[in-house]
């Protein structure tokens, strides 16, 4: 796909959430106006695939009260230039139709099709979280579609590199762990620590049924005993117990491995010279 110069999210976002000065804003969009529904199609790059019903219904009530106050952002449509497509907005757009509207109000912006993928992903985060599933899919297609690297989507969406390339790591799980990732059944945290086991699967329906922390996720996959290991005595609920009492006693990261003989070890972390010094201090005290 050719979309000419890389432009900066600014320009499209700007006028989309009213950061420009009226002069600037007012060349950026070309119309402020009220069109008909039926001329709008949704936004081919949108990343969210799934709406909440419950805020929905909220919304639809709400519309259906006052109508729609805050215009949706388009853009003329390149196959019919009669037509628009969705930019940011397209909750309101369902809404209204919902509620019986013939009509509604627009802010017309002259996007590319690069600033309208970062308008749309940048909307949706800023004002109602998508799944982490749309979240990365939305990456994957900055990265594959437009050429950004993981270091420019960071900068663009202002959360840290490891954060994207975690995010985008989750698109590696098997499809029935991202079907439950994006249902919200499991969680990005739970979901994390399966990347790259071969039984992912069957551990994930595990931690559904039982309802497992991240951080008891994190400490099965980091012992290497799985979830469905045939001995009980393999994940000890009683070793996490403990490991959370020394963390609160010390006031320090901790780690206990224990091994299939019961052996192990455990960890300590300090961050700095002081911890270290608060540590040497707890353990030689007599």
């Amino acid at each position: 796909m050719s979309i000419g110069k890389k432009k900066g999210l600014g320009r499209g976002l700007s006028a989309l959430f009213g950061d420009e000065k009226p002069k600037d804003k007012l060349q950026e969009i070309n119309k402020s106006n009220t069109v008909s529904i039926s001329v709008l199609s949704r936004n081919p790059y949108q990343p969210r695939q799934h709406f909440s019903e419950e805020k929905l219904k909220e919304l639809t009530n709400s519309i259906k009260k006052n109508g729609v106050i805050q215009p949706i952002a388009v853009r003329q449509s390149k196959s019919d230039i009669n037509k628009y497509e969705i930019v940011a907005g397209e909750r309101r757009w369902l809404a209204a139709q919902r509620a019986g509207l013939h009509e509604i109000p627009v802010n017309i912006l002259d996007l590319t099709d690069v600033e309208s993928l970062e308008v749309a992903i940048v909307e949706n985060i800023q004002r109602d979280d998508l799944s982490c599933i749309e979240e990365a899919r939305g990456y994957k297609r900055l990265s594959e579609e437009f050429n950004y690297d993981h270091e420019n989507i960071s900068k663009l969406m202002s959360k840290s590199r490891s954060h994207i390339s975690n995010t985008l790591r989750l698109l590696t799980l098997p499809a029935d762990i991202i079907a439950m990732l994006e249902e919200g059944s499991l969680t990005s945290g739970q979901a994390r620590p399966l990347i790259g086991l071969s039984n992912a699967s069957a551990i994930a329906e595990e931690i559904v049924t039982k309802n497992y922390s991240a951080r008891k996720v994190e400490y099965l996959v980091k012992t290497k005993k799985g979830i469905n290991h045939k001995k009980k005595d393999q994940y000890d609920s009683n070793i996490l117990k403990t490991q959370d009492r020394i963390e609160k006693i010390l006031g320090l990261k901790i780690n206990i491995l224990n091994k299939k003989n019961n052996s192990g070890k455990i960890i300590i972390e300090y961050k700095d010279l002081e911890q270290f010094e608060l540590l040497s201090n707890l353990l030689t005290k007599r």
